[in-house]
């Protein structure tokens, strides 16, 4: 009997208790499945079911096969050695082979290391580790946000597990042509070693990933677009300037700093009502004691034409209303041990199970009730992770399984419980803001935060790579916390300088929006519900001495003039998956020099920004890539691309420059 055989388009290879599945899926790419289950799990997780037309081509002999898919090929050796080629045949990919079973091989080993290796787990399921072997020149972009300051991620260990400002988004492009999507949400690992590039799963059924080929990164994002979705079209009004802090404490703070903006003749497009406005976790609704009228404040604030925004978390404390219920129905996640309590944080709680469609059908129908049918229509999804008090992730289980195997997918249900609801009430271009997300998460409006981090320079260069790997691992819409979280005093020069050299980062950033946990903190105002929760100073542009205020309101009104062109950005990122921000290769793939710069990027097509990522400079060199004309945003000067320049950085200029004249202000 042979090991290969073919069904409808799909390379199947037996051998022992192993199954392997190859078959194309979209343009251009390929899904790898293999399992030693007694058949093949089926679950799509990250990617449609119904990928874009392919058309793959299969041969077969007694010494291997073959499948091809537009630019992309895989061959399998007699062994079952999976090797992928571009359609020149340069080797994109090859496994990690190191055993005796072919002594012709020239990967012949006693080391007896395979390259996908199932190890048992007591139960059934597997521990699994993928082994490629390693290009050193290659250079690795994607896998979502990290706090490191490394764009090129070759040489990095990254854990494949979401916390409070890490979001682990498994799709990678690499300098050699190829993009690889790790299509398991469990919690694990990579490494991308200079011996060895390894992929591992805590627990597992199934080994799952998709890879594609093309010409430009590009093609590979958009490749991956079709198979794994895009973002909707942006609403107008969240192209411009967001306000929020840690936090309001009641109706009339907020209203009156919504009043001020518009007294002052500052531009504000949202603003917001963070976290402990709720009598209790797991009570999605406003606490009359200091929210009295929520329709009356949400009807003022249209009139001023901003919207507002309200935290949602899906923590659920033991003494709320709808705890008893939840429990009951089976719509919070378990423990596997101890206490049942996930997180200790203002009370003993339990987050909802995202992964149980009758838990989000139950939360999206409480915040209907109390939020959007006053007129709420953008959502802060706070706690996406979800955020543990202590990351013992195999002391979890959900709807769909342990957390080691399936809770990275958290986050994407978080997102979809709210996309469900507001796309049946019949709301168009919907967005609301995440911490976390997983491959998958664009296609249901999830706008992703970069979480609680620092306030410092060391931080803000953290977001500048964490930014720009995520809208390569397709999460196209991405901001920060102006300023940073934690740590920030107002009054603090040091503090201020950061402050400003972040807003004015923050105007090319696909959201631009304030937030953080400033300091000194404020007295408390109430004694009951939510009150107990103390909010930070004041967070507004003008609270931060009159330079920054100066500053500020010049990049507030330059944000305005960008909109018609981030309209565009916006439209391409919703019909092709393309990176609002991204890297300089990404438009110049040609330009060796653009491969090697981490600490510029591109804002769409045409505008280069270089930001200021150190306290005290005041210039920075700056490199132009080649093929365009380059004009300095501030002093009209001109040059040609393929040089690099001193340029001029006082406190109130971001180095910005644009491309071959393009009329964007």
């Amino acid at each position: 009997m042979s090991r290969w055989s073919e069904n409808n388009g799909r390379l199947i290879f037996k051998y022992d208790a192993e199954i392997l599945w190859i078959e194309g899926w979209g343009a251009n790419g390929l899904r790898v499945r293999a399992t030693k289950m007694h058949q093949m799990p089926e679950e799509d997780w990250a990617l449609l079911s119904n990928p874009s037309p392919c058309c793959t081509v299969i041969h077969i002999s007694s010494e291997g096969a073959s499948i091809q898919n537009g630019k992309l090929i895989a061959k399998l050796t007699a062994m079952g050695k999976l090797t992928f080629y571009n359609i020149e045949g340069k080797v994109l990919l090859d496994e990690y082979v190191r055993n005796r079973m072919d002594i012709q091989a020239t990967y012949c080993s006693a080391l007896e290391i395979e390259g996908r290796e199932f190890k048992p787990l007591c139960g059934g399921d597997y521990a699994l580790t993928m082994r490629f072997e390693s290009n050193p020149i290659e250079k690795i972009y994607g896998m979502g946000q990290y706090q490191q300051p490394y764009l090129d991620l070759k040489g990095s260990d990254l854990e494949l597990a979401h916390r409070n400002s890490q979001a682990s988004v498994p799709f990678m492009i690499s300098s050699l042509g190829y993009g690889l999507l790790w299509n398991n949400p469990a919690v694990g690992r990579v490494t991308f070693g200079k011996n060895v590039t390894s992929w591992h799963a805590t627990s597992t059924k199934v080994l799952d990933y998709w890879i594609t080929a093309g010409d430009t990164p590009a093609e590979i994002e958009e490749a991956y677009a079709k198979v794994a979705g895009t973002v909707p079209m942006m609403p107008e009004y969240a192209m411009g300037f967001w306000q929020c802090k840690l936090r309001y404490q009641n109706q009339e703070e907020l209203l009156q700093v919504a009043r001020e903006y518009k007294k002052r003749g500052l531009p504000i497009s949202v603003i917001v009502v963070d976290f402990f406005h709720w009598p209790l976790q797991g009570e999605w609704k406003f606490d009359k004691t200091y929210w009295p009228d929520p329709e009356g404040m949400i009807e003022e604030l249209k009139t001023l034409g901003i919207e507002l925004m309200v935290s949602i978390w899906p923590t659920v404390d033991y003494r709320s209303e709808n705890f008893q219920e939840m429990k009951e129905r089976g719509y919070l996640i378990r423990t596997e041990r101890g206490f049942r309590m996930s997180m200790d944080y203002m009370g003993n709680t339990v987050h909802y199970d995202a992964t149980n469609p009758g838990a989000r059908a139950y939360l999206w129908h409480k915040a209907k009730q109390n939020y959007y049918d006053k007129g709420i229509k953008i959502f802060w999804l706070d706690e996406a992770e979800p955020e543990y008090s202590v990351y013992d992730f195999d002391n979890y289980r959900y709807h769909l399984g342990a957390n080691v195997q399936v809770g990275n997918i958290y986050p994407v249900m978080y997102a979809k419980t709210f996309f469900d609801g507001m796309q049946e009430a019949r709301q168009e271009n919907i967005i609301n803001l995440l911490r976390c997300a997983w491959a998958g998460s664009q296609r249901y409006g999830a706008l992703v935060w970069s979480g609680d981090i620092h306030s410092s320079f060391e931080s803000l260069r953290n977001q500048l790579a964490a930014g720009l790997n995520m809208g390569i691992a397709g999460i196209p819409w991405w901001t920060t916390d102006i300023g940073g979280f934690h740590g920030g005093n107002i009054e603090d020069p040091h503090f201020r300088e950061l402050l400003i050299r972040w807003f004015e980062y923050g105007t090319f950033c696909p959201v631009m929006r304030l937030h953080g946990d400033r300091e000194p903190h404020k007295p408390q105002q109430g004694t009951t519900g939510g009150a107990a929760c103390l909010s930070g100073a004041d967070n507004e542009v003008w609270s931060f001495g009159e330079e920054a205020y100066t500053i500020c309101k010049q990049y507030l009104q330059l944000r305005e003039q960008l909109k018609p062109y981030i309209t565009q950005l916006m439209q391409a990122a919703h019909e092709k998956g393309t990176p609002v921000m991204r890297p300089l290769f990404y438009d110049f793939p040609k330009d060796d020099v653009a491969w090697e710069i981490e600490n510029q990027y591109m804002f769409g097509p045409d505008v280069l920004v270089a930001p200021i990522l150190y306290e005290g400079v005041r210039e920075r060199m700056v490199y132009l890539p080649k093929g365009s004309t380059w004009t300095n945003l501030w002093t009209k000067e001109k040059f040609l691309g393929g040089q690099t320049l001193q340029v001029q950085a006082p406190l109130e200029q971001i180095p910005v420059f644009i491309r071959d004249e393009m009329q964007i202000f």
